[in-house]
């Protein structure tokens, strides 16, 4: 049993390994977990097959919205429920919460809307009568907490291109290829290396703005690092083991206490986005664990800085 309602899909923890330079879980592996839920949500709703090697059928994600509620931090004990927000003709809207298992409180939330599709082509097509019986059972409701705050859920209709991440100068912070040990078992780029890819590209952005920003945010000599409150990525398409990608990146507004940043991840042979996503970034205090406010000086010089009309 637990406070959120909801069926337990994943327990564990937090590996160091898995922890960044800023004492916490990376946001890949909180997409990874995402993804591992999936799968369990998927059992219980009558889809066990959907994400093995045979299968006919599977979940694509299409949209991702996670709000980062609670640190956690290496040996954390971990636990995820799920559930059903929405179900339409082939999609729906599931809600993960990742829950610290000590204390009850809520590390991650979660909503994820996915396509039922065919497992090789993507194909979408109506659920079963059985799927929907069974997703009755598990309908639950987005605690107030784990809401969209910043971010909302609006449809993406995205403007990304390579042709207009070079109108708008956004940074270069990554590029590379998809490797066949980023693919799931159909082939797909999965969506925590996406996740991962962006947050190895950081630290160039960070360079990049901070050639404006001048000094870091704390003037008190404080230790300052970075993380991210919220995050919304909509998958426009599924690169292969060999593709190739680049993502430039941007900064869309600037506030007292958070920034807008936005992410491209692009196809440089056509141009076109294998998906995007914004994300609210904080600069945090890593001895007090608490938000470091952007000086008045800063967000004037960051203002410069800011893309009009940038986003997903």
């Amino acid at each position: 049993m637990n406070d959120f309602g909801g069926l337990e899909v994943w327990r564990g923890g937090v590996n160091t390994w898995e922890c960044d330079d800023m004492g916490h879980l990376n946001v890949r592996f909180y997409v990874a977990r995402a993804m591992e839920g999936l799968v369990g949500l998927a059992g219980a709703l009558g889809l066990d097959s959907a994400f093995r090697e045979q299968a006919t059928a599977t979940l694509l994600p299409t949209d991702h919205h996670i709000r980062f509620l609670r640190e956690a931090r290496s040996r954390a004990p971990l636990h995820m429920v799920a559930g059903v927000l929405e179900m339409r003709e082939s999609h729906a809207r599931f809600l993960q919460l990742l829950v610290h298992s000590i204390t009850g409180e809520l590390a991650a939330s979660f909503q994820c809307v996915v396509t039922h599709a065919t497992a090789r082509e993507g194909r979408p097509f109506p659920w079963s009568a059985e799927t929907l019986r069974r997703a009755e059972r598990y309908r639950m409701s987005t605690p107030d907490k784990a809401a969209p705050r910043s971010l909302d859920l609006n449809p993406v209709a995205s403007v990304a291109s390579l042709e207009e991440a070079d109108r708008m100068n956004l940074v270069r912070i990554g590029a590379g290829a998809v490797a066949a040990a980023d693919c799931d078992i159909f082939g797909r780029m999965r969506p925590d290396i996406f996740m991962g890819r962006v947050s190895d590209g950081i630290p160039t952005l960070g360079m990049a703005l901070q050639e404006v920003s001048g000094a870091p945010p704390a003037e008190s000599g404080a230790r300052v690092g970075g993380a991210v409150l919220e995050y919304r990525v909509a998958y426009h398409a599924w690169p292969r083991a060999g593709d190739r990608f680049v993502i430039r990146s941007g900064l869309a507004a600037v506030g007292d206490r958070a920034q807008r940043l936005v992410h491209w991840m692009l196809d440089p042979g056509t141009g076109k986005p294998w998906a995007t996503a914004e994300a609210i970034a904080i600069a945090l205090d890593l001895e007090t664990r608490k938000i470091v406010p952007t000086s008045v000086g800063d967000q004037a010089r960051l203002s410069g800085r800011v893309t009009p009309g940038l986003a997903l």
